[in-house]
């Protein structure tokens, strides 16, 4: 049980999302984070034939940003607040034996060297393992139990003050808007006073959560690296 096994990419990530914090944990939470899967050369552009006649797929991708020596056999998932260990298999933690993740995107248009996709739950510049298509008949199964986290995550209020939403466009306040409802916070922070900051879309958003509502504090725009709305 000791074969190493080889994988070699077939592309990489463009992301809205420049750093882990604040990217959502699960693909389609954030319908309006927008990116593309850039193909390497190797990838022919025949690889996508038929691909137009699906609305979604899988991304098979690879933790990264994750170091292999970091694998956690017991993690705590912020679902349960950070304070109740459950097995890796258990979770979808990137800390895991291998560094394979699954994500499930919208399909939003097909090119020779690349997809576009939204719904996106990837850091800009993740490895991209494989392409599949999503099949509702098999893959759909509103019935199945799902443990500890049967339910979405609840949605916090978010808050722009007039001169901190400024010159933005209404896609990006819309973007930044379901990003920070979903709370990036660790599942153990509890503190009003602290301030967080999160790269969105070339945008350094700093924001709190105060009783409950997200507060956007600042927004500055970075050079950018490519728009993705």
């Amino acid at each position: 049980m000791s074969e190493r096994i080889s994988m070699r990419p077939i592309g990489r990530v463009e992301s809205c999302f420049g750093e882990k914090f604040g990217t959502p944990r699960q693909s389609g939470l954030v319908p309006e984070a927008k990116g593309r899967i850039v193909f390497s050369e190797e990838v022919p552009a025949g690889a996508c034939r038929g691909l137009e006649e699906f609305s979604h797929v899988w991304i098979v991708f690879l933790f990264d940003q994750v170091e292999e020596k970091e694998t956690r056999w017991f993690v705590r998932p912020p679902r349960l607040g950070g304070n109740e260990k459950k097995g890796v298999f258990a979770t979808r933690s990137p800390f895991r034996p291998n560094r394979i993740g699954l994500s499930l995107v919208a399909l939003e248009g097909i090119f020779a060297d690349s997809l576009e996709v939204s719904g996106l739950d990837l850091v800009d510049g993740t490895v991209v393992l494989d392409i599949k298509p999503y099949l509702p008949y098999a893959e759909a199964l509103p019935e199945a139990a799902a443990g500890f986290a049967k339910e979405a995550p609840v949605m916090l209020e978010v808050d722009f003050a007039d001169e901190v939403r400024g010159d933005l466009s209404d896609v990006k306040v819309a973007l930044v808007t379901r990003v920070l409802s979903i709370d990036p916070r660790p599942a153990y922070h509890d503190d009003e006073e602290r301030i967080y900051g999160c790269l969105i879309d070339d945008l350094n958003v700093k924001w709190q959560v105060r009783a409950g509502r997200v507060i956007v504090l600042s927004q500055e725009s970075l050079p950018s690296s490519g728009e993705m709305s």
